[in-house]
């Protein structure tokens, strides 16, 4: 990336942010037929009784919809879902969940699974419902892909209000098909006012994708296998991470960090999050570059509250409240507190040696 190219990204994530986080993407366009074109998936014969195999008539709902748009309702219930077949959205299909209605995936044996994904399709809504993964109940010990809701390649897609728990692997993942030039990611999707717990490997995950934003919900309680992390943005080689805002949400109890972030990754924003009581770091980056972490409450994690390493570089960090961080054994808060890196305050903020452009100010310590 040239010089001009990394500063024109931070003048489009400084202008988003003041003018608010609804101008950092476009809101998704009305389903015109959405209105005219509705199914209720009782009416292909899902039943919601906790018991009954409701995924082919589920699928068969959302099949029935005509490719110009329209919604799916689901009304209370718990639907059991195959999840090795999955429930598959296309484009323009709004999928409205009753509060009450849950999607709960059938034990198995799999080291992969999804119970619903979001393939190759565009003008996408999900809407309200819970998803229940199979953690407790899974059959067999390998792997760790087993997702709630699976994003791939898809663009312009909406995923508001959901609980999402208990998964095999990730409450929500949002990526790409194929690698380095060639993959087809993922653009233009938020994730709001969701709730992503107690799932095994991550709260969310982001692969290769561009311009989502994450606003105001709860990543909390990943614990089973590594990283266990609320939040990773982890493409590594895949390919590239770009334009990401992370604002006004939770990221607690987490076995792993709050927030960590890999190398492919650039143009992120962190802001008016409350990250504590996280196992790990409250904010780890490595290997990045163009990060803004701003006012945001980070504390009593296990290890710095803020910890940019490796080669990142073009950071700032902005009056964040760093309190009680780097605590998890006596012997690491007692090393924190006579490292000489990261400035005064290296329990709460580490600095690495090799970090570069990075602007520090208006913390409270």
């Amino acid at each position: 990336m040239t010089g001009r190219e990394a500063n024109a990204r931070r003048l489009f994530l400084q202008r988003a942010l003041a003018l608010g986080a609804a101008t950092l993407l476009p809101a998704l366009p009305r389903m015109a037929s959405a209105a005219a074109n509705q199914i209720d998936v009782r009416a292909k014969g899902a039943r919601g009784d906790g018991k009954t195999d409701d995924t082919a008539a589920i699928q068969a709902a959302i099949d029935a919809i005509a490719t110009t748009g329209g919604t799916v309702r689901v009304p209370a219930g718990n639907y059991m879902i195959d999840a090795a077949r999955a429930i598959s959205l296309r484009s323009n299909i709004r999928l409205e969940m009753a509060p009450d209605a849950q999607f709960t995936a059938l034990p198995n044996t799999l080291k992969r699974y999804h119970v619903i994904r979001v393939w190759r399709a565009s003008n996408v809504q999900i809407i309200g419902g819970r998803v229940l993964g199979e953690r407790d109940q899974h059959r067999g010990d390998k792997g760790e892909w087993g997702y709630g809701i699976n994003i791939q390649a898809s663009h312009n897609v909406l995923v508001d209000g959901t609980h999402i728990a208990d998964c095999w692997g990730d409450g929500i993942w949002i990526g790409a098909f194929g690698r380095g030039a060639k993959a087809d990611i993922s653009t233009d999707v938020t994730v709001q006012n969701v709730v992503s717990t107690n799932n095994r490997r991550q709260g969310l995950s982001l692969g290769p994708c561009q311009r989502v934003r994450i606003l105001n919900s709860t990543f909390s309680n990943t614990h089973g296998t590594k990283p266990q992390s609320g939040i990773d943005l982890e493409p590594m080689g895949q390919g590239d991470t770009r334009d990401v805002l992370i604002e006004g949400c939770t990221l607690t109890g987490n076995y792993g960090c709050g927030v960590e972030i890999h190398h492919n990754v650039s143009g992120v924003v962190i802001r008016r999050c409350t990250i504590r009581d996280n196992h790990g770091y409250g904010v780890l980056a490595a290997q990045m570059n163009d990060l803004w972490v701003d006012d945001n409450v980070i504390t009593d994690n296990g290890m710095n509250g803020v910890k940019l390493a490796g080669l990142t570089r073009d950071v700032k960090v902005t009056d964040n409240t760093l309190t009680s961080n780097s605590a998890r054994s006596l012997r690491r808060a007692l090393k924190a507190m006579v490292s000489d890196s990261g400035g005064a305050h290296p329990a709460q903020l580490h600095v690495g040696d090799k970090t570069s452009n990075v602007h520090v100010s208006g913390n409270t310590f």
